[in-house]
């Protein structure tokens, strides 16, 4: 949907956790339920519903979910010329812009978990470019330390104003970048518009991010797979399966979109204080959370953090949040006192 540093959420193993959700692990078989599935934000969804009361046909649900994230994507995606969001890029400072509902909640969204992570910034896109993670090509030499302070001087949730008017910036130049959030909100639209049909039980997957209702057939639990994140190039295993009951759920990590340039590995990750791409052993971070996209966010954010500020942001919080990290020994695992539940 947005830049190539866009999907910075990458829910681990998508192949298996859609084979676990689609056929189950209870013994007894599970009916059929109703698979849509199709193209959207520049990546696939598929979606699982069981309807006992067939309130509609699959055709006329589909075409109103493709309508919705149309939608979401005409407001949020860079890619698209006259978007909201490109429409909002190319804004002077201190010009306000009115905006419609659904980018002023993602905004609003996007603004509280900056403020309250300090690691998840919407307005770095421009930063993320000079990295290398954006639509151009990698940069065939590192930014230099006068580059980084002057984008970083240029980025920042506090230079965007937000009141009933619309939306404006303080600083010329500033850009958002829905990547960490945009993709969970898209999941929740659809979550709605199933539920204002009356379908409860539902999984609703786009590009690896995930919201789950309800139960399958037979009181069966959704289940979910967490990838195992030092597995060889090419394999994907399964490091975990939970039950995350009704939840949106996110897995970030910084294991899946990298490039070495000067014996050095610079990761998507980037932190917004430093202006640097995020050198820690925090490999995998999994966010459970009723929205989809303050899932999406929140793993992003915690990511950055690294092992220990994520572990006490997530104790702080009451957050559900599962942790692995590398050591020599190998990998180190945290489950928050409030994702112990889920497993």
């Amino acid at each position: 949907m947005n830049r190539v540093g866009t999907f910075q959420s990458f829910i681990a193993l998508f192949l298996i956790t859609l084979t676990l959700l689609l056929t189950g692990c209870g013994e007894k078989p599970v009916p059929e339920g109703v698979f849509l599935e199709g193209r959207t934000m520049g990546t696939t969804y598929h979606i699982k519903f069981y309807d006992e009361q067939a309130q509609l046909s699959s055709k006329v649900l589909q075409t109103q979910i493709d309508d919705v994230l149309k939608n979401v994507n005409q407001s949020m995606s860079t890619y698209i010329d006259d978007s909201e969001i490109n429409t909002f890029n190319r804004l002077p400072a201190n010009q306000v812009m009115p905006i419609s509902e659904d980018f002023r909640a993602v905004i609003s969204e996007s603004i509280r978990l900056g403020k309250s992570t300090n690691t998840l910034d919407v307005t770095m896109g421009p930063l993320i470019d000079l990295w290398g993670f954006g639509p151009d090509k990698k940069p065939t030499n590192r930014p230099s330390d006068t580059e980084l302070t002057k984008m970083v001087e240029k980025i920042g949730v506090d230079k965007l104003i937000l009141n009933e008017q619309g939306l404006s910036k303080t600083v010329d130049g500033l850009e958002l970048s829905f990547s960490a959030t945009a993709k969970g909100y898209g999941i929740d639209k659809v979550a709605q518009l199933l539920e204002s049909h009356s379908i409860t039980n539902y999984m609703v997957e786009i590009g690896g991010e995930l919201r789950i209702s309800g139960e399958k057939p037979n009181n069966q639990d959704w289940k979910i797979a967490i990838e195992q994140p030092d597995a060889k190039p090419g394999e994907r295993k399964v490091h975990r399966v939970l039950s995350p009951g009704t939840n949106g759920i996110a897995t970030s990590g910084d294991y899946r979109i990298f490039y070495e340039m000067d014996g050095e590995i610079y990761t998507h990750l980037i932190d917004p204080v430093t202006g640097m791409p995020i050198k820690h052993d925090l490999v995998s971070v999994t966010v459970l959370h009723p929205s989809a996209m303050t899932a999406d966010g929140l793993a992003t954010a915690l990511t950055v953090m690294g092992m220990d500020k994520a572990q006490a942001y997530a104790e702080q919080h009451d957050l559900p949040v599962y942790l692995i990290a590398k050591s020599q020994e190998g990998l180190i695992t945290y489950s928050s006192p409030a994702f112990k539940p889920y497993l």
